[in-house]
């Protein structure tokens, strides 16, 4: 990731992960995005056959899921009845995931816990199931599509978030993605997701006492990104958090916390094997800035001992300086009036997500207030020996301990962050329930 413009290299896990457009000026969040709804089954559910993905579910106990929900599935009498179970099941998909990660309940099987990968196959397995879905009383692809939103909100924590009421702790909001680059290697697992599932309803401890963390995970799909999904995700709760971070897979061997996020997409293919190339696209466009910037306090991050990792404060830019017609790398962030061609974190998804969850920041005048920015973590790694996609185990030793200190690291990176002297942010903010 060079200059990261997020082109994932030899060595690329990195997740340049998505990108969260803001609402307009007035803070109107986007209408639900149209979900793919024919019987046809996508890109990212065609992979599910592979070997990899299924020894990943039978080794977590996940394999399980996706036929006891269509059996659910083929009971509902009414549209209205499939609409219940759809988002039940999708919402105890998510506790589920977060329960095993968290030392809940069975383990499943004998993947290590701290997986993330089981959640995204079942969740794959379940969105198949409704695409091919065929009830006696008929269903059009609209209320199938609306399935299929509810299906992904709930089973990713979008529907989960939950501040206790009068809590007095600090409130901080966090997001990962799913496993990305599938088809050069279909056993990666993403350390955002992990830390996401990690993380989620924890409770840490800062120099200014404790902070409650909720977290959300987003799909690696530019087509969700720009109807809207990381604004109807996050609008609802920034304006009632004390610190929020957008994470996702970076550089090799290194964290990074990126100053300014640009409004431009590279047309690197997802996870559909779609690419898209422009400008972000947002709400308002006529008011869209070119960049964006991080109010993390990233010195104080920087300068932390978080881990074994290094950590960065990565400040360059990809830019066609104002009158020019060529892309310049410029090491110390945009000069006035140029034209965004990748922020530090790229130009893929990663890129997006920290630019949306700023300028939504700051479209909702939070942005003096509201410390908020993209973390990039380490490429997560297999163990030597074991890089072989076509040959290799789904899973190894270094595999495992390289995730656990990634987790660690974000959660040590956000008790700094949370520590670190951020405003308050009023009573408005903690009146969420």
């Amino acid at each position: 990731m060079n200059r990261l413009r997020v082109r994932i290299g030899v060595l690329g896990l990195a997740l340049l992960a998505g990108f969260a457009a803001p609402p307009a000026a007035s803070s109107a969040l986007p209408a639900a995005p149209t979900a793919t709804a024919t019987g046809v089954p996508t890109a990212e559910e065609r992979r599910l056959d592979r070997a990899a993905p299924q020894e990943i579910l039978r080794r977590s106990g996940f394999d399980t899921v996706a036929p006891e929900f269509a059996r659910a599935l083929a009971r509902a009498g009414s549209y209205a009845q499939a609409e219940r179970i759809v988002r039940r099941q999708g919402a105890r998909l998510w506790q589920r995931a977060v329960d095993r990660v968290q030392g809940r309940g069975p383990a499943g099987g004998d993947l290590s816990r701290d997986d993330d990968r089981p959640l995204y196959w079942a969740r794959l397995g379940m969105t198949l199931e409704v695409r091919r879905w065929q009830p006696a009383f008929g269903v059009t692809d609209a209320r199938r599509g609306r399935l299929l939103d509810a299906l992904e909100r709930g089973s990713r924590g979008q529907d989960a978030v939950r501040y206790p009421p009068r809590d007095r702790a600090k409130r901080i909001l966090v997001t990962g993605f799913d496993p990305f680059t599938l088809d050069r290697d279909v056993r990666i697992s993403n350390p955002s997701g992990a830390t996401a599932l990690a993380l989620d309803g924890t409770t840490i401890r800062t120099a200014e006492g404790p902070a409650r963390v909720e977290a959300v995970v987003f799909p690696v799909r530019w087509r969700d990104f720009a109807e809207g999904a990381v604004e109807r995700a996050l609008g609802p709760y920034l304006p009632h958090v004390d610190l929020f971070t957008t994470v996702s897979q970076g550089r090799v061997g290194r964290f990074d916390v990126e100053r300014t996020n640009g409004a431009w997409r590279g047309g690197f293919p997802d996870n559909e094997n779609v690419s898209s190339t422009g400008t972000v696209p947002v709400a308002d466009p006529a008011a869209q800035p070119q960049w964006t910037s991080t109010t993390l306090p990233y010195a104080r991050i920087v300068a932390a001992p978080t881990g074994r990792f290094p950590v960065y404060d990565h400040t360059a830019v990809t830019e066609i300086p104002a009158g020019g017609a060529d892309p310049v790398v410029r090491d110390d962030g945009p000069t006035p009036g140029s034209q965004a061609r990748a922020g530090g974190g790229g130009d893929y998804l990663s890129n997006e997500i920290a630019y949306r969850a700023t300028l939504l920041r700051d479209r909702l005048g939070l942005g003096a207030s509201l410390p908020g920015g993209h973390v990039h973590t380490p490429v997560l790694e297999f163990g030597p020996g074991n890089t072989d996609p076509a040959s290799g185990a789904v899973t190894d030793p270094a595999f495992v301990r390289n995730r656990l200190d990634i987790v660690a690291q974000v959660r040590a990176i956000l008790t700094v962050a949370a520590g670190s002297g951020t405003p308050a942010v009023g009573a408005a903010r903690r009146s969420l329930g």
